[in-house]
């Protein structure tokens, strides 16, 4: 099934975001990795639009949404959703999915705004900030990306987030997230990747705090994910729950099960199923 969707661009604090709206019923917000955009949701927004009204945001600096020259943070970006929440008349709460960088700013946006935010389901979201040596090592990567853009990079990237031997065992996910990746506004991708990702806060100290039932789900074959620390962070959330799904990447599990994540999501929504 194909999903008939309608696309505007709403002016937030981070500037214009494409927001793209589809299905019915109660309204779920849908936030995309870094380094790729919106269309990584594309297979689960079927079976997800014919429970929820979607609304579905390109992230500052990617696919379609240019974003601002400047370093931003988590609550900016859980900010600019709200904006967006206003601008399209959804004063009510939503279903929060957000992947990887989506599931941070959809933690901050829970704690921030809980009156606005029914369920957080995270999808390959590290709970935790980069170590020293990680830092040093996207550093680079970072000052690269800014000097010659993403080309040398795409191989990298795709592997990272869809995982190794993607190209071979899952050619259709590897162009998704390759022509994501190659896509979107150089320069505020650069700032994304400043902000999101080489000053991510430790936002293990948040959960506790939340007020949302909270579903986090990990690529079983993540290599980037460390799994035990993100099941100890999910169930330190008074209502928090964990599922391992398909996928050896952050983004993977949208892309080579799509099914198998919006049963999870669907059964985390209506109070079923174990995780």
């Amino acid at each position: 099934m194909v999903l008939d969707t309608s696309s505007v661009m709403v002016e937030t604090l981070l500037g214009s975001l494409r927001v793209r709206r589809a299905g019915t019923g109660a309204p779920a917000l849908l936030w995309h990795s870094l380094f790729v955009d919106s269309s990584t949701f594309d297979g689960i927004l079927p079976d997800l639009g014919a429970q929820r009204e979607l609304v579905v945001i390109d992230g500052p600096g990617h696919g379609d949404s240019p974003g601002p020259r400047r370093r931003y943070t988590l609550e900016d970006c859980a900010a600019a959703a709200i904006q967006i929440l206003d601008a399209v008349q959804i004063p009510g709460p939503v279903d929060w999915v957000g992947n990887a960088w989506g599931g941070h700013v959809g933690i901050v946006f829970a704690h921030n705004y809980p009156s606005r935010c029914r369920t957080l389901t995270t999808i390959g979201t590290p709970p935790y900030p980069l170590t020293e040596s990680e830092r040093r090592q996207n550093a680079l990567l970072v000052y690269l990306y800014r000097v010659v853009g993403p080309r040398p990079f795409s191989r990298i990237m795709v592997e990272a987030l869809a995982g190794k031997g993607v190209a071979t065992s899952a050619p259709q996910a590897a162009a998704v997230v390759k022509a994501a990746f190659m896509a979107g506004d150089k320069p505020g991708k650069y700032w994304a990747m400043q902000s999101v990702m080489m000053h991510r806060p430790d936002l293990r100290p948040v959960l506790p705090r939340l007020q949302v039932p909270v579903l986090m789900l990990a690529g079983r074959d993540d290599e980037l994910l460390d799994a035990a620390e993100a099941e100890r962070a999910a169930l330190s959330a008074p209502d928090g729950r964990f599922g391992r799904v398909t996928g050896a990447g952050h983004v993977a599990p949208l892309l080579v099960a799509p099914h198998e994540v919006t049963e999870r999501v669907l059964a985390f929504w209506s109070g079923r199923g174990s995780f």
